[in-house]
C-alpha cells in the first residue's frame, strides 16, 4: 500500500481503512492466545512504513480522533481504577514514600552520574535527570494491564499510579527553579575575535552556515585562513539552512539528520560530497567539525543560528551573502527571504558575524594547510567593526601561507568620540607590533591619505588583485556609492559586493558584537516545533 502511494498524489481511502483493520485483527489475535491486545497492535505499527505519503495520511486521519477522544477517556477510566482509598496506615503510606524514592533514585541518579560522565554541567545533569523522570502513557498502560492480569492489587496499582502522578507533577516546577537558559549564558563572554583568550578560553568557536554543496570548498579555506597557528583549540559549526516547506518532508529531514548526526541531504545525491568534505578537512587540520542541520521555514530560520551560536558559545558566525556567483562572474541573489535572514541575524546576533561575498576564494576544492597562498587585503576606517576585522585579519596574520596587508585611511574619519579613536590606534600599535615581530614581509602595514570617496573606491578597485578583502560593517564614512540594494553590509562593504569593484575577489564583512540582545529571550522565542527544528550533532 505504501508503495502505491506515489508522492504528491491523495492517498486512498480503502488503504486507511484496510490498515485500520490490521491493527484490530492483529489486537484480537493477540488477545485470544492469551497476550494483551496492546501488543498486536504494536507490531502493526512497527510494519507500517514511516516514510512516504501513506505514514503522513493515517496519521492525519487518527492522530486527532485518538489523541482527542481514545486517549481522554483512557486517563478517565485509570482514575476510576485508582482507589486511593486503599492505601492505609503507615506501611502503606510508607511503601508509598519508598516506592517514589526508589523511582526517583534510579532515574535522576542514573542519569546524573551518566551525563556527567559525559562532562555535561551539573545543573544541566540534574535538570536531564528530573525530565527522564517523568512518567506517561506508557507507565500507565503497563500498569492498567497488570491490574487486569491480576498481577497488582488495588493498593499496590495505587501507590503506582500515585508515584506515577507525583514525578510527572513535579518535574516541571522542579526544572523550572534549577534550570534557567539565562543563566547558563552568563559564562558565554568570548563573543569576539578580538577579545583576548586566557588559557581557560584558548578554543575558538565558529558557526559557519552555507545554503548548498557550493558554499562548502570556500567555507572551508575561509576557516583554514582563520585558525592561524597559536589558537590551540577551534572548533567549527557547520549548519545547514534548509527550507521548511511541508510537515510529511520535514519530519523526513529532521529523522535522518538525527540518524547520522550529518545535515540532512538526499542520500542518492549529494551526501557523500558533505561528509568526505567535513571529515576530510577534521582529519587533515587540527580542527574539529560538528555539523548541523537547521531545518525551518526562511522566517524564522535566524532564530535557529541565533540559539545555536549561544549555545556553542560561538565567537564568529560565518553567514554567506544571498547573491551567488555566476559564470560571467556577476552576483546574482537566491531570494528576497534569504536576504531577510541575514538582516535578521545581523540584528540580533549574540556574538560578531561575518558576511561573506563569495567570488571563488580558493576555488572549487578545499586546499589544504600547506598548500595555502593567499593575499588578503584588510581596510581599516576605525571603530569597533573595522577592529574586530583588523582582530580577525590578524588571526589570519598567524597562518604562515598568508600575506596580510592592512590599509589605514585617515582622512576619511568621521568619528568625534576621543575613546574610540584612542581604541583604533591602540588596535593600530597591537597589529604594527606583530608586524615588526615578522621579518619576511608577509605581514605589512601603510597608511593612505585619500580625502575623497573617489579617491577610497579607486584606490580599492587598484587593489582588487588581491584574494581576499576584509572590513568592518559600519566604519565612520560616508558610503562609497550612491545607491545599493546591500545597505546591511555599510558604506564599504555594500561597494565590495557591487559590481564596480571586482570579478574575482572575495570579501568578508564583519560587525563586531554589539551587546544589546537578551540570550534569554530569544532562547524562548524559538517558535513552534513544526516550524523550527534544528537537528545537532552528538554533542
Amino acid at each position: 500500500m505504501a508503495r502505491r502511494s506515489p508522492e504528491g498524489e491523495p492517498v486512498k481511502e480503502i488503504y486507511i481503512c484496510f490498515t485500520l483493520v490490521i491493527v484490530l485483527a492483529a489486537g484480537f489475535l493477540t488477545d485470544a492466545i492469551g497476550i494483551h491486545a496492546l501488543f498486536g497492535a504494536f507490531v502493526v505499527g512497527i510494519v507500517v512504513p514511516k516514510e512516504g505519503p501513506f505514514a503522513g495520511a493515517l496519521i492525519e486521519k487518527v492522530e486527532d480522533f485518538i489523541s482527542g477522544l481514545f486517549l481522554p477517556l483512557y486517563f478517565v477510566s485509570s482514575g476510576l481504577k485508582t482507589n486511593v482509598a486503599t492505601i492505609q496506615g503507615a506501611k502503606s503510606w510508607g511503601l508509598l514514600v519508598l516506592v517514589i524514592f526508589n523511582a526517583c533514585l534510579g532515574k535522576i541518579g542514573g542519569t546524573y552520574l551518566t551525563a556527567r560522565l559525559a562532562r555535561v554541567p551539573a545543573r544541566e545533569a540534574i535538570t536531564l535527570g528530573f525530565l527522564m523522570n517523568t512518567k506517561g502513557l506508557v507507565e500507565l498502560i503497563v500498569l492498567n494491564i497488570r491490574k487486569d492480569r491480576k498481577v497488582l492489587n488495588d493498593e499496590s496499582f495505587a501507590i503506582l499510579v500515585l508515584m506515577a502522578l507525583f514525578t510527572t507533577f513535579i518535574t516541571t516546577p522542579i526544572v523550572m527553579a534549577i534550570y534557567r537558559p539565562s543563566q547558563s549564558t552568563t559564562l558565554y563572554k568570548h563573543r569576539t575575535v578580538e577579545q583576548p583568550t586566557s588559557k581557560t578560553e584558548g578554543e575558538l568557536r565558529l558557526v559557519a552556515c552555507f545554503h548548498s554543496y557550493r558554499n562548502i570548498p570556500t567555507i572551508l579555506n575561509l576557516v583554514e585562513l582563520s585558525r592561524g597557528t597559536k589558537h590551540h583549540r577551534l572548533t567549527l559549526y557547520t549548519m545547514q539552512l534548509v527550507e521548511l516547506s511541508e510537515r510529511s518532508s520535514a519530519i523526513l529531514m529532521v529523522h535522518r539528520a538525527r540518524h547520522n548526526g550529518l545535515p540532512f541531504l538526499n542520500r542518492n545525491n549529494l551526501s557523500g560530497q558533505f561528509e568526505v568534505a567535513f571529515e576530510a578537512y577534521q582529519q587533515l587540520a587540527a580542527v574539529n567539525v560538528r555539523p548541523m542541520t537547521a531545518i525551518s521555514n526562511l522566517d524564522t530560520m535566524h532564530h535557529d543560528i541565533i540559539v545555536s551560536a549561544l549555545q556553542k558559545r560561538a565567537s564568529l558566525i560565518i553567514l554567506p551573502f544571498h547573491k551567488v556567483l555566476q559564470l560571467d562572474g556577476s552576483l546574482q541573489s537566491i531570494g528576497y527571504a534569504y536576504h531577510q535572514v541575514n538582516k535578521r541575524v545581523l540584528c540580533e546576533a549574540p556574538c560578531s558575524v561575518a558576511m561573506l561575498i563569495d567570488r571563488g576564494l580558493g576555488g572549487s576544492a578545499q586546499v589544504s594547510s600547506r598548500e595555502v597562498a593567499c593575499s588578503v587585503m584588510m581596510l581599516f576606517l576605525g571603530g569597533p567593526d573595522d577592529r574586530e576585522a583588523l582582530a580577525y585579519a590578524s588571526s589570519m596574520a598567524e597562518h604562515p601561507g598568508i600575506h596580510v596587508k592592512v590599509t589605514r585611511f585617515l582622512q576619511t574619519l568621521q568619528n568625534d568620540n576621543p575613546d574610540e579613536n584612542e581604541a583604533d590606534d591602540r588596535a593600530i600599535e597591537v597589529f604594527q607590533d606583530k608586524v615588526d615581530s615578522v621579518f619576511d614581509g608577509s605581514v605589512q602595514f601603510e597608511e593612505n591619505m585619500a580625502h575623497t570617496r573617489e579617491e577610497v573606491a579607486a584606490f580599492i578597485k587598484e587593489m582588487s588583485r588581491h584574494n581576499l578583502f576584509i572590513v568592518g560593517r559600519s566604519p565612520p564614512t560616508v558610503r562609497l556609492l550612491e545607491r545599493t540594494d546591500c545597505p546591511e553590509l555599510g558604506p564599504v562593504g555594500s561597494f565590495l559586493a557591487s559590481p564596480e569593484f571586482s570579478k574575482i575577489a572575495s570579501a568578508v564583512v564583519i560587525q563586531c558584537y554589539k551587546p544589546k540582545t537578551d540570550p534569554s529571550k530569544v532562547l524562548q522565542d524559538e517558535g513552534p516545533l513544526e516550524e523550527i527544528a534544528l537537528a545537532r550533532s552528538h554533542n
